[in-house]
Formats: C-alpha cells, sequence, structure tokens
C-alpha cells in the first residue's frame, strides 16, 4: 500500500534534490517565509560518508559567494575556503610557470570541499524551522494532473504519494522531474559526450602536516590531450583530477594495469610520482566519471515545475562554474519572487521569467567550459596565449570601462555568462590582431588598441 501525504500550506514548496543547489535554496525560499519540503535520494551526508563518486573539491567564485552571503551563510563558509590567486603550470621538465587569474589583490577564486560546504547548507535550511528534509526518497515518477510524487525509500522500500503544489527540481545531471516534464512536454534534451573521463588521486599532507606544492595555487599539468590538475585541501592534501580520453591509445581504457598506470606518470607527470605515495591503488579504487554537458528545454512546465542547477544545465568543470552557476540560477529564482512579492504570485510568470533569463546564460557557461578546457590543457603553455593574456591585462588597466579579460567577467563578477561569452568574442578578435607580429607586450601598438576596443566594445557593466 502507499501512503498519501498531503500538501497543508499553500505557500509550500517542494524541492527534489538535497545537494548543494537545492539546499541552498531551501535557505533562500525560507528566509522569503515559504515552507519548504526537501526530498533527497541519497542518505544524510551529515551521518553517513557520501561521495557518489563526484569531485570532492570545487571552485567557489564571486558568482557563488553572493547568493552565499544573501542565505547568510558566508560566516560560516569562509573557515572552509583556501585561497587560490592562479594556477601553476607544470611543464614536462618540472618546471613552474606562475599565471595569475586576475590584476587586483582580491580577484582570486577559492577551492572548497562539496561535502562540507553542503552540510552547512543543510544544516542552515533546517535551523530556519520551514524546512523538512526527507532522505532516501527516490523519485519513481510526476503525475502533474493530480500534482503528486511517487517516491519509493531506499532503505525499506516503503512508498509514498506527496502531493505538492510547486516542484522544483535541483536533483542533477540525471533529473527525475527533467525527465518527468520532457514526458508530457514537447522539449530539446542533449547530452553531449565530451569523450573525455576524469578519475580523482591525491596528494596528502607533508611528513609535518605541511602543502608539499604552492598551496595558493591551481595545479595544471598541461599535456595536450590530457592534462592533471591539483586543488589544495584544508588539511595540507591536494584533490589531484586526471583528465583523458575515455578511450583510444592514451585514454582510460588503455591504462589497465598497475604497470601501465606507472610507466604512464613517470613519462607524462614525473614531477607528481613522489607526491602520490597511492598512485596505483588510487587509480583502480576510485571511480572513472564521464564528462557530459546536458542541455535541454524547457527548464519548466506551466506554473506547476522549474529545472535548476545540473538539472537543468550540466556542464564540464573546466571553467569551476557548475556549483557558481546553480547557485546564480537559486538567488535568480529567489529575487524573482521578491519582484512578484506584493501581489497574488503568478508562479507560472516567475518559472517563465525564470527559464527565458538562466537559459541562456546556462548554455554559454556550458560552451565556454568546454573552450576552457582547450585552455588548461593545451594553450597555457603557448607562448602566444600567454602575450594575449598580458595584452587584455593591459587594455583592462587603459580601458577598464570597455575590456575585461573574458576569464575575469566569468570568475570575479556578475556580468550574465550570455554577455561575457559575446563580449570575449569580440575581445579574441581584438587580442588576436595585437598580438600579431608581435612577441612582447612593447610591441603593441596600443594607438590600434585604443581604436579597437572603443569601435567594437560598448562600456561594461560587470555587476548588474
Amino acid at each position: 500500500m502507499i501512503d498519501s501525504k498531503p500538501i497543508t500550506n499553500q505557500q509550500t514548496i517542494t524541492l527534489i534534490g538535497a545537494g548543494l543547489v537545492g539546499s541552498l535554496l531551501a535557505v533562500l525560499l525560507a528566509k522569503r517565509g515559504i515552507k519548504v519540503e526537501l526530498y533527497e535520494r541519497r542518505s544524510d551526508m551529515r551521518k553517513a560518508d557520501i561521495s557518489a563518486g563526484r569531485s570532492i573539491n570545487l571552485a567557489l567564485a564571486n558568482r557563488g559567494i553572493y547568493p552565499l552571503e544573501q542565505a547568510g551563510l558566508m560566516d560560516k563558509v569562509k573557515p572552509i575556503l583556501t585561497t587560490m590567486k592562479g594556477r601553476m603550470v607544470h611543464d614536462m621538465e618540472g618546471n613552474e610557470n606562475f599565471q595569475s587569474y586576475g590584476q587586483r589583490e582580491e580577484e582570486v577564486i577559492y577551492s572548497v570541499s562539496r561535502g562540507d560546504l553542503n552540510k552547512i547548507c543543510l544544516d542552515a535550511a533546517e535551523k530556519t524551522g520551514l524546512v523538512n528534509i526527507y532522505f532516501n526518497q527516490n523519485c519513481e515518477s510526476v503525475d502533474f494532473d493530480s500534482n503528486q510524487i511517487h517516491f519509493k525509500n531506499a532503505i525499506t522500500n516503503d512508498e509514498t504519494l506527496v502531493c505538492f503544489n510547486q516542484l522544483i527540481g535541483t536533483d542533477g545531471s540525471a533529473s527525475a522531474i527533467r525527465d518527468a516534464i520532457h514526458q508530457i512536454e514537447s522539449s530539446q534534451h542533449d547530452v553531449l559526450e565530451l569523450g573525455h573521463s576524469y578519475k580523482e588521486l591525491r596528494i596528502p599532507a607533508g611528513k609535518n602536516g605541511e602543502f608539499q606544492i604552492d598551496k595558493n595555487s591551481l595545479h595544471i599539468w598541461p599535456r595536450g590531450g590530457y592534462m592533471l590538475i591539483a586543488l589544495p585541501n584544508e588539511d595540507a592534501s591536494f584533490t589531484v583530477t586526471l583528465f583523458m580520453p575515455t578511450q583510444g591509445d592514451i585514454s582510460f581504457e588503455s591504462l589497465d594495469n598497475h604497470e601501465k598506470v606507472s610507466e604512464f606518470f613517470e613519462l607524462h607527470f614525473n614531477d607528481t610520482i613522489s607526491f602520490l605515495p597511492s598512485l596505483k591503488e588510487d587509480f583502480f579504487a576510485n571511480p572513472t566519471g564521464r564528462l557530459a554537458t546536458v542541455k535541454c528545454s524547457p527548464w519548466h512546465y506551466k506554473n506547476k515545475a522549474l529545472l535548476l542547477g545540473d538539472a537543468a544545465h550540466a556542464i564540464v568543470p573546466f571553467h569551476g562554474q557548475g556549483m557558481n552557476c546553480g547557485f546564480e540560477d537559486a538567488i535568480y529564482l529567489a529575487e524573482t519572487i521578491d519582484e512578484h512579492s506584493n501581489d497574488n504570485i503568478d508562479w507560472g510568470k516567475i518559472f517563465e521569467q525564470v527559464d527565458q533569463n538562466r537559459k541562456p546564460n546556462g548554455d554559454a557557461i556550458a560552451d565556454m567550459a568546454i573552450e576552457n578546457y582547450m585552455t588548461m590543457r593545451d594553450s597555457v603553455r603557448d607562448v602566444k596565449f600567454l602575450l594575449k593574456s598580458a595584452i587584455g591585462f593591459e587594455l583592462e588597466k587603459q580601458f577598464p570601462s570597455h575590456f575585461c579579460p573574458r576569464y575575469s567577467m566569468v570568475m570575479f563578477h556578475r556580468l550574465p555568462y550570455s554577455e561575457a561569452k559575446q563580449r570575449g568574442v569580440i575581445q579574441e578578435e581584438i587580442l588576436t590582431k595585437l598580438a600579431e607580429n608581435v612577441t612582447e607586450l612593447k610591441g603593441v601598438d596600443f594607438d590600434l588598441a585604443k581604436t579597437l576596443v572603443l569601435k567594437k566594445l560598448s562600456k561594461v557593466n560587470l555587476n548588474p
């Protein structure tokens, strides 16, 4: 027999997925006096070790910080952040080259533990007194005619029918809510496989508890068709991720025994061997994760359902924006609700506005993330790329109201992703022109630069 659970409060939103986006959104909604029923298919990560094979480190940037500030959580989040000021690029000979992310002291990003941040958001949601969280609840199906969700408990197999008023899917790239919407609505749903996968490894802290490599950098070992990166942790360890083709001559498929893994690292990442004492064990014990982009449309169904976060726009991790984009979704919804708070709330209008605004931005960061993979695994070691980066910094100094490097627009400001992408295309044309037949910054024609910048670029509002 399936138990039935009615909704008793008219101003109640049902959320599916208590990961980062769902738990933060629950806090933001509760702060607006909205009751939240939050369902999660996994166990409570505060009581059990939950990894789900996902990256344990994420990059937190300005776009993600703003929603956390609006939720009143940054005081709790700051102690778990590790500052990263730029890329430390490691070449084949073991040489290091530091490339600053920005020009200003505050232009940094932060490494943060996914689990620790999620726990802070879950605790904050419960403390509002308006959020109920139900764990081990698999969403089996959604009936939009009767406004009911069918759940099955992953532990007991008990089944429950839950009524809802408005339903928001923050349930990740394999979203059950997205599937439910697209079963009844004419839709686009594209899963774009990158053909590359990833595997996590670990550099432990040194013998005296110290960081073994620079703690304030995102480390990259670019090797063209593949790369290794390392993000610092609070405990002086580093989370290391290998990105490479899924299949082929040099691929995860080809590294199928301990000897091949050792030979591969000795040849391509020799300077990491001494830092990876459990390399072979970790390589075969840890899962290989696939890399794919999910694009879909629509993100909503009438006044009944909305998709946010990875459920709407799963992206590859190479711009460090998956979480930041999802958090931006959450605050955009919350602030859109504020705009309608003096009226009888029309959820259909709210959901449509979120869809129309966030869909182009989700698509834009998805595209830029794939482009940044090429930058990280290859371009960062190219002298022309470094020259164009230097020219970009100089143009930012000379024309701050018109020119901001694309990376800075994405990471340090809240300019819409779609605008950052559009401006980035124009700026790349300008940089390419200025870098022609030039080998160093002092050879650049800055009179031409002024003409190009003022002609081709409008003034930029970096934090609308």
